[in-house]
């Protein structure tokens, strides 16, 4: 079935499952901290909770910040502070001023 050739709704369904799918594995991979996923990617959880929290908006419904990273993280974002963030070393903070995205 190629991209082109699947129906709105099906492609809608390949899509959620596949954020679904990222969403586990983030939760899942709680040694991966955020600063390595902006200096390596470009985007980390807050942003996926950010564009989660834009779509909701889009849609009408009202999401604030701290419910959408309670989605993309399973759990309040301090508690996952609290438990997984480690602090970050300077080379990693430096690397981060200087290629942060503007999003």
């Amino acid at each position: 079935m190629a991209g082109e050739e699947t129906d709105k709704e099906t492609r809608t369904e390949l899509e959620a499952a596949a954020f679904r799918r990222l969403v586990g594995h983030l939760r899942e991979r709680t040694d991966v901290q955020n600063i390595d996923m902006m200096n390596l990617a470009g985007f980390c959880r807050n942003c996926l909770a950010n564009w989660y929290m834009d779509a909701a908006s889009d849609r009408g419904i009202a999401l604030d910040k701290a419910q959408a990273r309670e989605i993309v993280y399973g759990m309040p974002y301090e508690e996952w502070r609290a438990k997984h963030q480690t602090e970050a070393s300077a080379d990693k903070k430096a690397a981060f001023e200087q290629n942060k995205p503007a999003h």
